[in-house]
């Protein structure tokens, strides 16, 4: 197994049986595969090992009190490890597999304590991809699965944008492809009398509290990144300087400054953008779930071009722009 002091290369496989086959394996000898799912490429260890827990840290260099999210293939899989509520229940069946994460009360003895960050609940997730699926299915345990970039940085939307971060740090890749949805998953607190929305992301709130009937309550956020805050997270991207280029970044512009590249939307050119270095728009045609599938990759892109800072454009609330915005504040934030 590679551990993050290691500098062999990471081999790249193929998402086929043989890839497949081979990174259940590793997952179960204890090493680190980071495998594709429809929100972004999640970097997977067997979550009831703590020795993997701990080397999957390591490689992502994660502050160690942010929990992990457990993925299972199934709701079957995900009550053994988590208490479901009538709520948790009904949105477990009505969005699983999907990119759609609830906390739940653990049962504890599975899932390692610090996959949970020592806390009595569980974040679960059953992706909705193939390869993810199957990988799951021949690991036969539940897998932790952050998203495979080194913590803080920009999330990985293909095999390509791993590399970059985590080769020779972990063993496998497996390369599916780019991934569909792009921004990681919604995630809430299903452990308490409410269902409290803690990250939006793949799954736009208004579906959920369509399905529930009623409002989703709201935890304060973004959290203080300190591991003894009574306030510390409870579930994972809820630091406040998260996802972040290596420039700073610039929110709801309605002009670029000299130096700046500019992340657009909708085909926004606010004053200034024709001497901007550089331009990426997330949808020309102002298709949401097209931006939320390229906000990672454009925000590497510009972060690797010779810039100043990223401006970006003001852009919707609703929907998934909801998920989108919160991505950037985060990039955003100071650290």
């Amino acid at each position: 197994m590679v551990s993050a002091s290691d500098t062999r290369p990471t081999r790249r496989h193929i998402a086929d049986a043989a890839g497949i086959a081979e990174a259940g394996r590793i997952l179960i000898d204890g090493g680190l595969v980071a495998i594709p799912t429809e929100t972004v490429y999640g970097l997977a260890c067997d979550a009831t090992n703590a020795r993997a827990v701990a080397e999957l840290y390591a490689a992502k260099g994660r502050p160690s009190f942010n929990p992990l999210i457990a993925h299972v293939p199934d709701l079957d899989a995900a009550r053994r490890i988590g208490r479901f509520d009538r709520a948790a229940l009904l949105l477990a069946e009505r969005f699983w597999p999907g990119p759609l994460t609830l906390v739940v009360p653990a049962i504890e003895g599975l899932v390692s304590d610090l996959a949970r960050a020592g806390l009595p609940s569980v974040a679960i997730r059953v992706p909705a991809h193939p390869v993810a699926h199957a990988v799951l299915t021949a690991a036969g345990r539940p897998i932790a699965a952050p998203s495979a970039n080194r913590s803080g940085h920009v999330s990985p939307t293909s095999a390509a944008h791993v590399l970059a971060d985590l080769d020779g740090r972990i063993d496998l890749v497996l390369d599916g492809g780019p991934t569909r949805v792009g921004i990681e998953s919604t995630i809430l607190d299903c452990s308490g009398p409410e269902v409290t929305l803690l990250r939006p992301g793949g799954m736009a709130r208004e579906r959920i509290e369509a399905a529930l009937g009623r409002p989703l309550a709201r935890r304060a956020a973004p959290v203080a990144e300190r591991p003894g805050d009574p306030d510390a997270p409870i579930a994972p991207g809820m630091l406040a300087s998260h996802y972040a280029p290596s420039v700073p970044v610039r929110l709801d512009v309605d002009e670029v400054r000299p130096g700046e590249a500019l992340l657009t939307f909708a085909r926004a050119r606010p004053a200034g953008s024709e001497k901007a270095p550089r331009v990426l728009d997330l949808s020309p045609g102002g298709d949401l779930v097209e931006a939320a599938a390229q906000l990672f990759a454009h925000l590497r892109m510009l972060d690797s071009a010779d810039v100043r800072g990223i401006a970006v454009v003001p852009l919707p609330r609703h929907g998934l722009g909801e998920g989108i915005r919160d991505r950037l504040a985060r990039a955003a934030a100071p650290r």
